[in-house]
């Protein structure tokens, strides 16, 4: 098959998951993790071969197209399309490491790794590698996991510190039961916590190399087009998560609307009301616009891989501004969508206030924080330094 045919076999396959997934929402929600379900019906779709390199089994799908699988995945449930992110992105961080990690990580052509840049553990150098402690929060999937990419730091032999990546078996870490939360509560983000974890040295890699300028050599992943600059690229699929999370709520909508009234009016069908039909018509263009936009850094990150290149400063600057703005509009789809739905709308059994309640926390996450990320654009378009090395 071509890699467009592979594409539509993995969103086929995903596109029938779909009424699962939303019946499995509730769930999910009250266990604090997806069922495993979920995971196996993603898995049968090809979903976690995508960010995979070919001479592994995998797709090696590219930006844009890994971007429309979580968007359609988080389309039939919020928290599994955020995790659904995590694991492809994560994955595709693999491919900064040497080739026998690789081996190890790939070595079944499907995966799942979740990731911790924060970098609030230690390594202590010993023969052939590092002992690992400490306590990382907010460990997104890590749950349904096969490895966990976890950011701490070393002291090195002339007395200064780095700052590395180390990548360790999910289930050698303890979770802890302790993800208690209003949004995204299916993904399972708890603590987890190494202690005295031996790490070979071959599956470390420095946080700079990873997090910022992402140069590492790829060659030896069979890849081409691939060596994104890893932020943009993963902000993309953050946009594209809260993309399909605002198309599901739009959906939803429109299941519930026919032949509901406007209590204490003469309405008796609310689709017939002017104002009704502005809020959907607002809606849904809030929504094309996000994905719209999504083309044109889609595009820069493609180009410049294909090329050989990273993006510039400034134009991963641009990325950061409009990965945030898409999912700022998405949020407010969902919420005019919500706020047009009557009181019946908070009843738990009605799957619009779950995609409510998951893309208001979700867009809350740092990487795409407004305000932040317009500051950093901005700065950039008048002709100044971005302000910040997190590009």
């Amino acid at each position: 098959m071509t890699t467009e045919e592979e594409l539509a076999s993995v969103l086929d396959g995903v596109r029938t998951t779909v009424p699962v997934l939303r019946r499995n929402g509730p769930e999910s929600e009250q266990r604090r993790w997806i069922l495993e379900e979920n995971i196996q019906l993603l898995e049968k779709a090809g979903v976690f071969r995508a960010a995979v390199p070919r001479r592994f089994g995998g797709l090696d799908l590219d930006v844009a197209q890994q971007a429309r699988i979580v968007s359609e995945v988080a389309r039939g449930c919020p928290s599994t399309g955020w995790l659904t992110m995590v694991w492809l992105t994560s994955a595709w961080c693999v491919s900064l490491y040497p080739d026998r990690t690789q081996e190890e990580v790939f070595a079944g052509g499907s995966t799942r790794v979740s990731i911790v840049f924060a970098p609030t553990g230690t390594l202590k150098p010993v023969d052939g590698g590092y002992r690992l402690d400490g306590t990382w929060r907010f460990n997104s999937g890590v749950r349904g996991a096969d490895w966990d990419l976890l950011a701490a730091e070393v002291e090195l032999p002339d007395g200064s510190h780095q700052e590395l990546v180390a990548l360790v078996p999910a289930a050698e870490l303890t979770m802890a039961d302790d993800w208690h939360v209003s949004s995204g509560a299916g993904t399972g983000s708890c603590t987890v916590t190494a202690t005295d974890l031996f790490v070979p040295a071959h599956r470390t890699v420095p946080l700079e190399e990873a997090m910022v300028s992402a140069t590492g050599d790829r060659s030896n992943t069979g890849a081409t087009g691939r060596n994104y600059g890893l932020l943009g690229y993963i902000l993309s699929t953050v946009a594209a998560t809260l993309t399909g999370i605002a198309q599901g709520a739009y959906e939803l909508f429109l299941e519930r609307v026919p032949g509901r009234g406007i209590t204490y009016t003469d309405w008796t069908d609310q689709r017939q009301h002017p104002v009704t039909q502005q809020q959907v018509a607002l809606a849904a263009n809030k929504i094309e616009s996000a994905r719209a936009l999504s083309e044109h850094w889609q595009q820069v990150l493609q180009q410049r891989a294909d090329a050989g290149e990273q993006p510039t400063d400034q134009e991963k600057a641009v990325i950061r501004g409009q990965t945030a703005y898409a999912g700022q509009v998405c949020k407010e789809a969902v919420e005019l969508l919500y706020a047009a739905s009557g009181g019946s709308v908070i009843r738990t059994d009605v799957d619009l206030q779950r995609f409510h309640r998951d893309i208001q926390g979700l867009s809350l996450h740092a990487l795409v924080q407004l305000g932040a990320n317009l500051e950093v654009q901005g700065r950039v378009l008048m002709d100044l330094e971005p302000g910040t090395y997190f590009l």
